[in-house]
């Protein structure tokens, strides 16, 4: 049974000459698990939001959306809320609550429910995702991963007809994100709930969808199962990027027969002689010059609350990129804000090229010297439009490997995820920093994106720019950091040349050193 019929669907944001979409005809059926895949800017986020109509953008639309065989406008506030449920990007974004007993019992509160029934379906839910353990927390206690389980354990209080998530897992860790995926599928299998997703995490999410939809400039370009859009994709193709890793490796080998798309299938195609080969030899370290040193900072964020940051000690060299792993919530993010000055450690130093902070005066520190891209991206920007928050970029806009004119005309918070980020990184590169601290670069963006990020970053590393990256993006790490830590409980627990870090890792890895370990030591990416 048809739950969603899209037929000739467009849609164009104001002030703008392009379509965001372009006649779109897509048929979604009651239990189906789709995952909607494209560039950044592609129309992913919109689509998704033009299915929920609480959640629909101003513009110009065209075309047709019928829910369950009528009209999606015609469907009232609480139908809508009762049958369509929307999960955002960040974890915070929908939380409303100040205590997880109560964020759970809201969705249910909201539809009118009784209190028996709200009762029984608050305590079923929070036992089946495991949520028992924190139900009665502060919301504000909770790490990343649990308020994006939250959000969803919310919602399916309602037992919504479809999901819809736009990027659930962004600001996940690896691990974290693996888990929250699974829990989709287990929903999708076992309760019969619709899943529509925008996801980029394809290792985890394509083996276990039955539809793959891929859109670029707006309009469809391919709609079928994964594996089999899999099998029609060669070497050349512009999207075979959006595949996982074991798919991408199989196709540009020229292998005969059907194509794997996980770890394990993968493993099972290329196996082999065992080798022992390393990439790179590891660098000595005696004739590098620290570009930052911390040294033995702690740092808590309230007098009486534990440590965030232990006895955390480290080096960065002039002229590298070094990325910083980690779950969240082990404090890599305010690791960040310290080195960039904006918190300060109550115990130990750090020091920035061969200057503690303190030393920096009336804003020396910030005047070619440090540069943070935040997390939040949003929260940079103050004007209405993205040209005007580009003001005074023209130079750093001329050596991006992406065009951003486009989005001139849009207010920055009309624009993707993937798109935000870019924008906030012109501005963070506009006072021509020393030292770049970016805390999740890759958000948001799609694999080809990271790429030419990756190339940006290598460039500027060569122009003498030092780069520290907090980044959940294992697979980014691998392809432009010349080290990774790994960062637990408030400090480093290990660091390594990218090669060595990777291959010594199970979790904290890439998919291709899963799929070869044992058999091609040293593979990193595909």
């Amino acid at each position: 049974m048809a739950l969603f019929e899209i037929s000739g669907l467009s849609f164009r944001y104001p002030k703008s000459e392009a379509y965001a979409l372009k006649d779109v005809d897509i048929v979604i059926g009651q239990g189906d698990f789709v995952t909607l895949v494209g560039p950044t800017g592609s129309g992913k986020s919109t689509l998704l939001r033009l299915l929920k109509p609480e959640m629909q953008f101003n513009g110009e639309i065209g075309g047709k959306i019928r829910f369950d065989g009528k009209p999606l406008h015609t469907l009232d506030a609480r139908e809508s809320a009762a049958r369509i449920s929307f999960v955002a990007q960040s974890p915070e974004e929908q939380i409303v609550t100040d205590k997880v007993w109560h964020e759970l019992a809201f969705t249910a509160e909201n539809l009118g429910m009784k209190q028996s029934e709200i009762a029984r379906r608050v305590a079923e839910t929070a036992a089946y995702f495991g949520i028992a353990p924190w139900y009665r927390q502060a919301t504000a206690q909770l790490s990343g991963g649990q308020k994006q389980l939250l959000n969803l354990a919310s919602v399916m209080v309602g037992e919504p007809d479809v999901l819809i998530l736009d990027e659930p897992t962004a600001q996940l860790d690896p691990i974290t994100a693996a888990r929250f995926i699974d829990t989709l599928y287990k929903l999708n299998r076992e309760t019969g709930v619709t899943v529509v997703i925008s996801e980029h995490r394809a290792e985890e999410l394509i083996p276990l969808c039955d539809r793959m939809i891929v859109l670029d400039k707006g309009c469809v370009v391919y709609d079928d199962a994964p594996r089999d859009i899999a099998d029609r994709l060669d070497k050349s193709s512009p999207y075979l990027p959006y595949l996982p890793q074991a798919a991408r490796m199989f196709i540009e080998s020229g292998k005969a027969g059907r194509c794997p798309l996980s770890v394990r299938e993968g493993r099972r195609i290329f196996g082999g002689t065992q080798t022992n080969e390393s990439k790179t030899a590891r660098r000595s370290e005696d004739d590098r010059t620290a570009a930052l040193e911390i040294m033995d900072v702690f740092f808590r964020y309230e007098k009486d609350a534990p440590d965030v940051l232990s006895g955390l000690s480290a080096t960065v060299y002039a002229g590298e990129i070094f990325a910083v792993l980690g779950a969240n919530g082990c404090g890599k993010s305010t690791a960040a804000a310290v080195i960039a000055g904006l918190k300060k450690p109550y115990s130990g130093k750090v020091k920035l090229f061969g200057r503690a902070l303190k030393e920096y005066k009336n804003g020396s520190l910030y005047k070619e010297n440090v540069s943070l891209l935040p997390q939040d991206a949003e929260s940079v920007f103050l004007r209405a439009s993205v040209k005007e928050e580009l003001e005074g970029c023209e130079e750093v806009l001329a050596k991006l490997p992406f065009d951003l004119s486009p989005l001139f005309s849009r207010h920055p918070y009309d624009i993707s995820g993937g798109e935000r980020q870019l924008v906030a990184l012109c501005r963070a590169l506009k006072s021509k920093p020393r030292l770049l601290i970016l805390d999740e670069p890759s958000k948001g963006l799609d694999p080809v994106s990271k790429r030419r990020l990756a190339e940006l970053l290598i460039q500027l590393k060569n122009s003498g720019v030092t780069v520290l990256m907090v980044s959940h993006d294992v697979e980014f790490a691998a392809v432009c950091a010349d080290r990774c830590a790994l960062f637990f409980d408030g400090a480093i627990a290990a660091c390594e040349e990218t090669d060595g870090f990777m291959n010594g890792n199970r979790y904290y890895t890439t998919a291709a050193v899963r799929i070869l370990r044992g058999r091609h030591e040293g593979a990193v990416v595909g």
